[in-house]
């Protein structure tokens, strides 16, 4: 089949491409052009690439109909952040492919109810980036889409903290500062808000790309659904630095305090980004991917952490001062 990816030199698209080309696809890849992708493959020569700016032409109308001039079977959608985008695009393909395949985000759960959540659970979004989400997926899968020969076969897949070689985990503070790695690494104590029993549910980029590659091979049970792509269980903040601190080979130094005292250790960028993920604290479940697509997660949440740590060590970007058990 002929496959248009949007932003294929990303985070997914990196594993996602070559997979696709590997399986004899004809792809196309339209981005920016700024950026090369995450993983080094021969399959990228046998890539069409498009520069093309998203958001100029989506201003400009013009999005949508570029990417159906490209004659594509199915489309895969990884930067789509605003319902007119979705808009713009899905009519411009409706009834022109066989499959459009969407990435959402797990935040359009909004604050974890049941845990494990599926993803028929009410969705409750709070915070610009999810409430956004939310209403693409209602244009694409809650009326607007499946509409007989003339529709638009949509997929949506839900990612959550997507990782692996080539950037920074959320770590187990809750934001980006490689720092909290290095405290751990060197045996420091780590000071967690409350007590550390908030949840973070990462999943490696691969995996992530494995959903779509199984949504794609199981069309006639995707189409009109959507689908978590997590590591198969979230890790409590505690978890999640005691395993950083013992694959150092430190014992876990923690400490804890009350939010409102915690907040001042960091900076105002941090603590808003911990806010946001504690707050979500999710916790989803992988059981549909399993049942109707056939797809389990190759890594655990912290096995997806510690992947983008070795390279993060291996490249010069964070500094320990001892070396990872599974490297002695």
């Amino acid at each position: 089949m002929r496959i248009a990816v949007i932003g294929g030199t990303g985070h997914i698209g990196s594993y996602l491409v070559p997979e696709l080309v590997q399986l004899g696809h004809q792809v196309v890849v339209l981005s920016r052009g700024e950026r090369t992708p995450y993983r080094a493959s021969s399959a990228w020569n046998r890539v069409e690439r498009v520069q093309v700016d998203r958001d100029a032409e989506d201003a400009a109308g013009t999005f949508g109909e570029r990417v159906r001039a490209l004659g594509a079977d199915v489309v895969i959608d990884l930067i789509c952040f605003t319902e007119e985008s979705a808009r713009q695009l899905g009519e411009a393909l409706r009834g022109q492919v066989r499959h459009l395949l969407h990435c959402g985000t797990i935040w359009v759960h909004g604050p974890s109810a049941l845990v494990p959540t599926p993803e028929e659970a009410v969705t409750v979004p709070f915070g610009e980036y999810g409430i956004a989400k939310a209403a693409i997926e209602r244009y694409l899968l809650g009326g607007d889409g499946l509409l007989g020969t003339d529709g638009l076969p949509a997929t949506v897949i839900r990612p959550g903290h997507i990782t692996g070689p080539g950037w920074a985990p959320i770590n187990p503070a809750g934001h980006l500062d490689l720092g909290v790695f290095e405290t751990l690494a060197n045996g420091n104590e780590l000071v967690l808000p409350n007590l550390g029993l908030e949840t973070v549910q990462h999943v490696h980029a691969a995996d992530v790309a494995g959903v779509f590659l199984a949504a794609l091979a199981n069309r006639s049970v995707a189409i009109g659904e959507s689908f978590h792509a997590v590591a198969a269980g979230a890790m409590t903040l505690r978890g999640y630095a005691e395993g950083v601190a013992r694959w150092f080979g430190q014992e876990p130094r923690l400490s804890f305090l009350p939010w409102e005292e915690w907040r001042k250790t960091v900076s105002d960028r941090d603590a808003a980004i911990t806010l946001d993920h504690i707050t979500h604290s999710p916790h989803c479940s992988m059981e549909k991917a399993n049942r109707l697509l056939g797809f389990r997660p190759s890594y655990s949440a912290l096995a997806a952490t510690l992947d983008a740590l070795t390279w993060l060590i291996d490249n010069g970007k964070l500094t320990v001062d001892t070396v990872p058990l599974d490297r002695r």
